[in-house]
């Protein structure tokens, strides 16, 4: 072990805002070394966020590497473990110490959680333009299984007026909806994580709106959770059976955010749902891979992710 390689520890509410700190910074940097906008705008204190998401749903289930000589922290990752898989939060090093292997640490870490614990997938949405990070996964088992496209559409002050024939068929979310939402999403992607869906609806925080697509029959055909805080305005997760039930629940989502630019990932191959985004005035700004390393059920619907918490 070199003077710098890393030392893995928990993450603690002393290192909160530091945490914060280098979320900010090292995905800032990353996008300005490639002449791309800041992600993230506002201070460090906007990206606390991630701290306080995280540890609400999974205490505890977070580490850094910190350098065994200064204690300053040179990467931080959260985890997120359901009740069959576990999810891979954000993970970031300090621009000081990209290349040094920090990374590979931390994903060792939880791959090592979740094999030790029994659960049958890893599994995270990373950015295809970030082709160090596709190289780490990749060469830790991980396979890219489904391809997104980030999307973004500008909310006039005076809300989103464009419209679906299905509208009427979305409401929000309550509690009672919950056991609907899980077997909807075990059904079209074989996951389930109903204790995060009963955070958002709850919202503690206020940041969240939770609705559903229901059908005549009063089932649930569909469900769309989106943030509307400052440094994650962003739409889904989604889960719906079809692109029209999709739809009607991005309309909806947006026209929760006038005067906004919220964020959304549209899966590539649902051409007639990519085609309305468009029709709608929607612009491409990144592309995102589903990467999973273990057991994987491919989609039987629409799949739209999101990144807070992670979905994967």
């Amino acid at each position: 072990m070199t003077e710098s390689a890393p030392r893995l520890r928990p993450m603690t509410d002393d290192d909160r805002f530091e945490v914060a700190d280098l979320i900010y910074a090292s995905i800032n940097v990353w996008y300005g070394r490639r002449g791309m906008a800041d992600i993230f705008n506002g201070g460090p204190e906007v990206t606390e966020i991630f701290y306080d998401v995280y540890n609400a749903l999974t205490p505890g289930c977070n580490v850094v590497a910190e350098h065994p000589r200064t204690g300053r922290l040179m990467g931080s990752c959260f985890y997120h473990p359901r009740e069959r898989h576990v999810s891979l939060g954000i993970m970031t090093v300090h621009p000081n110490y990209y290349g040094r292997g920090v990374g590979g640490q931390l994903l060792r870490h939880i791959i090592d959680y979740t094999e030790s614990h029994g659960y049958n997938a890893l599994r995270l949405t990373q950015s295809a333009m970030n082709l160090d990070s596709f190289s780490l996964y990749n060469r830790y088992g991980f396979v890219p299984r489904y391809a997104y496209q980030d999307m973004y559409i500008d909310v006039p002050e005076t809300g989103f007026h464009e419209s679906t024939p299905l509208d009427d068929r979305v409401r929000d979310a309550t509690l009672a909806d919950l056991p609907a939402m899980a077997a909807l999403e075990s059904e079209v992607a074989g996951i389930t994580r109903e204790p995060d869906y009963r955070y958002c609806i709850e919202n503690a925080l206020g940041l969240w709106s939770v609705r559903v697509f229901e059908t005549p029959r009063g089932d649930v055909d569909g469900f769309m959770i989106s943030c509307g805080h400052t440094a994650m305005n962003m739409l889904g997760p989604c889960v719906a059976r079809g692109e029209p039930e999709a739809a009607a629940l991005l309309r909806h989502a947006l026209n929760t955010y006038p005067g906004r630019s919220p964020v959304f990932l549209v899966p590539m191959e649902k051409e007639s749902l990519v085609r309305q985004m468009y029709d709608w005035g929607a612009r491409n700004c990144e592309l995102h891979l589903c990467q999973v390393r273990g057991e994987f059920q491919p989609f039987r619907g629409v799949n739209m992710p999101s990144f807070l918490p992670e979905t994967g």
